[in-house]
């Protein structure tokens, strides 16, 4: 499912980090969440820009497995999606 921000989301879902791992096959694009989520505080948003399928469903599935909260995938207009991940922990 694919959603778009609404003004209030948008403010709120605004990343303080973005991972641009477009062009790159899963697991790619997790690995690079992974190592990178830590970096920022708890409770910010991490924006991951991906164009592999697998990322769509792959990188909520991560959230769910570690905790953290998937606030949505939100299509990009070249192709692909920002798929937002707040940190938990």
């Amino acid at each position: 499912m694919t959603s778009r921000p609404t003004g209030t989301e948008w403010q709120q879902a605004a990343p303080t980090l973005t991972i641009d791992a477009l062009g790159r096959k899963c697991p790619i694009p997790i690995i690079m969440l992974a190592q990178q989520i830590n970096h920022v505080p708890m409770g910010a948003v991490v924006a991951v820009l991906a164009d592999d399928p697998a990322a769509f469903s792959d990188v909520p599935a991560w959230c769910r497995l570690k905790s953290h909260t998937h606030l949505g995938s939100f299509e990009l207009p070249g192709g692909g999606w920002a798929i937002h991940v707040r940190r938990n922990y």
